[in-house]
């Protein structure tokens, strides 16, 4: 059985060497979307029982791990030193640094990395993350899948 839930996140970014307005600095609405495979549980008298997982306690983690952590801070390429330089003038401002250029295909697969150890099977379900999909936009996503998201 498969599982989807859905959150949603304001962030700032850019793509320092994109040959469009992108390299400007501008935000997003993201949306995430998690979903995660496993048994129905089957124990009576037990919260989660019919269930995956308790939709809350996927968000839950979600939102402690990636959502919180992203939400309005200026999301922001190590080695983009001009933008890091002046995001540094901004008292208690909102910064994450990523490792990789803050495209929606490495967000999504950093989020992927992240989420995966953060759903263990702890219902001894075979609860798995299968899918990590980020959209940028309504119309614009990227899908980091268990079968082949790397980082």
């Amino acid at each position: 059985m498969h599982i989807t839930t859905r959150l949603e996140f304001d962030a700032g970014h850019r793509i320092p060497c994109h040959k469009s307005q992108c390299r400007n600095l501008h935000g997003h609405r993201y949306a995430i979307e998690i979903t995660l495979s496993g048994d129905i549980i089957q124990q009576e008298g037990a919260s989660e029982n019919g269930m995956v997982m308790d939709f809350s306690d996927v968000k839950a983690i979600a939102r402690r791990a990636v959502v919180d952590i992203w939400d309005h801070a200026f999301l922001v390429y190590k080695d983009d030193h001009t933008v890091r330089s002046f995001l540094d003038t901004l008292p208690d401002h909102k910064t994450v640094v990523m490792n990789t250029v803050p495209t929606a295909e490495n967000m999504a697969a950093e989020a992927f990395r992240i989420l995966q150890v953060e759903y263990q099977d702890t219902y001894g379900n075979h609860l798995k993350l299968e899918r990590v999909r980020l959209y940028e936009t309504p119309n614009s996503w990227a899908d980091a899948l268990a079968s082949g998201c790397t980082v």
